[in-house]
């Protein structure tokens, strides 16, 4: 299991925990702060997925008029994760 806690830019989450299995299936996922139902929301449906699958569908996701967003980080979060060995 590889895990990464992520410190967020630009957005009202502070922090992202992500845990991933050998084969890059995203196993657990944690934000601290932001939209706490929302957040939950996108943990709960990325789970069990691949993290090449999730960075494709939410790199690039902006809130607002921020240039990133909770779901843009985990992206950024998920590219350093898939590196770790």
């Amino acid at each position: 299991m590889k895990t990464i806690d992520y410190q967020t830019t630009g957005t009202c989450s502070r922090m992202i925990h992500v845990a991933a299995d050998d084969d890059n299936i995203i196993r657990e996922v944690y934000f601290e702060g932001g939209c706490n139902g929302n957040l939950k929301g996108i943990a709960s449906l990325i789970t069990g997925r691949n993290i090449d699958d999730v960075i494709d569908k939410v790199s690039g996701i902006t809130c607002g008029y921020k240039s990133t967003s909770c779901p843009d980080q985990l992206s950024e979060a998920l590219k350093i994760l898939k590196e770790k060995k």
